[in-house]
């Protein structure tokens, strides 16, 4: 296993834990516009690797079934959509963009926070760890450097993320040590499921077309039922969507340059 797959690993959760170090130099609330900026940059990011790093490589490793190349990727896509609706129903949570709104049904407002996280960094971690698989077993659409690309990217996208969980528990009173390892933690579910998915692709190389438009779907559904509506809601919404732009442009840029 080369440097760049264990850096891999844990490159995006170091992401999150820069993002939630935040308390210790802003103040307890994040503005609504700097919000709105930070949900669009990850959501371009997020969008920038599910097409790049997964959809594509997959389309392209089924191009020897001809006229149904597309069959692989479409499955997987909708099976990792369905995937991640299902955790958002099953899984008591706080939507990111909906702290607001709802009863607690009986967990703690941090507990739910924390569940809405990891709902979040489930899918980027099983990106990586698809993209990491398909190196290893030999693909000839993706580099280890690819890897690596993908696992920056999402450390870019984390930073705000975990900037965004962290501050609003530093806002309700916790405190800042607290605040930090909350989001800290938050964001070891992602080398732990990229391990798992590494672990599980491997075994079972001939799906990987399936298991790389499975964690784009996942992700993307992500940025569909969280980001998008966050950057979206209110006044101003173009800064949100100039930050999309920002966001997957680098995403692209870094696929290439480092590829």
């Amino acid at each position: 296993m080369t440097l760049n797959i264990l850096m891999s690993m844990w490159i995006p959760f170091i992401g999150t834990c820069l993002g939630s170090a935040m308390v210790f130099f802003l103040k307890k609330q994040i503005s609504e516009n700097l919000q709105k900026i930070l949900s669009g940059f990850a959501a371009g990011v997020m969008v920038a690797a599910s097409f790049w790093s997964l959809l594509l490589p997959a389309l392209e490793e089924s191009a020897d079934k001809g006229k149904l190349a597309f069959l692989p990727a479409a499955i997987g896509f909708l099976v990792g959509i369905g995937f991640l609706l299902l955790l958002d129903v099953v899984t008591p949570h706080m939507h990111v963009d909906r702290q607001e709104e709802g009863p607690s049904r009986g967990l703690k407002r941090t507990t739910e926070m924390l569940l809405a996280v990891t709902l979040h960094n489930i899918p980027e971690g099983m990106a990586v760890g698809v993209v990491c698989a398909s190196w290893l077993a030999g693909s000839s659409k993706i580099s280890d450097s690819g890897a690596l690309a993908l696992a920056i990217g999402i450390a870019i996208q984390n930073f705000p993320e975990g900037a965004i969980v962290s501050m609003p528990l530093r806002g309700e009173g916790m405190k800042k040590g607290k605040t930090f390892l909350c989001g800290a933690l938050s964001g070891i579910v992602e080398p732990i499921a990229t391990v798992l998915t590494l672990l599980a692709a491997h075994a079972v190389v001939t799906v990987l077309p399936y298991l790389q438009a499975f964690a784009a779907g996942a992700m993307i559904y992500v940025v569909t039922e969280e980001l998008i509506p966050e950057m979206s809601r209110g006044k101003h919404t173009n800064i949100g969507t100039i930050a999309f732009s920002l966001g997957f442009v680098l995403m692209m840029i870094l696929e290439v340059a480092l590829d």
